[in-house]
């Protein structure tokens, strides 16, 4: 299974960057990962810059892929519960899966319908630390999988 995650705009801080770098790194020795920014759109109101960047995101998702929205109204898992879901999905044979995590204004209705929503929190988050926070979920799912103790 290849893990793919997307976002919209870019990294910007030097420690967002740099946990993305890390936790990337440590992901890609358990599963095959590309990471994607899409160009944020400015200057339109809020439903018109949702459907545009869904549009540049929609591009990047392969067809047949597990599509996994981070959206603070979905679904929340602990962490064994999110490697149940990522383990599930590898032994199913899906050949991609990816995460995508949206602008400052969400996900389109059209594309919220494409996929499952996960929630990290109830709280609100920077976009910035989305990034962050996810890839280390991703990441803590992939030891308990594979029964090392990152996780106790």
């Amino acid at each position: 299974m290849k893990l793919r995650v997307l976002w919209v705009g870019k990294s910007r801080e030097a420690w967002v960057k740099e946990a993305v770098a890390d936790y990337g790194g440590r992901i890609r020795r358990y599963l095959p990962l590309e990471l994607c920014e899409v160009r944020d759109e400015k200057g339109a109101l809020a439903e018109e810059m949702r459907r545009r960047e869904c549009e540049r995101l929609e591009k990047q998702v392969p067809p047949g892929a597990t599509l996994v929205l981070m959206d603070e109204r979905g679904d929340q898992l602990d962490s064994p519960g999110l490697a149940g879901f990522i383990g599930k999905q590898r032994d199913a044979a899906v050949g991609d899966m990816v995460f995508a995590i949206g602008g400052a204004y969400g996900f389109s209705e059209e594309f919220r319908r494409r996929g499952r929503l996960l929630s990290l929190s109830r709280m609100t988050f920077t976009h910035q630390m989305v990034r962050v926070f996810l890839l280390e979920q991703i990441y803590r799912a992939c030891t308990i999988l594979n029964n090392e103790p990152y996780h106790h």
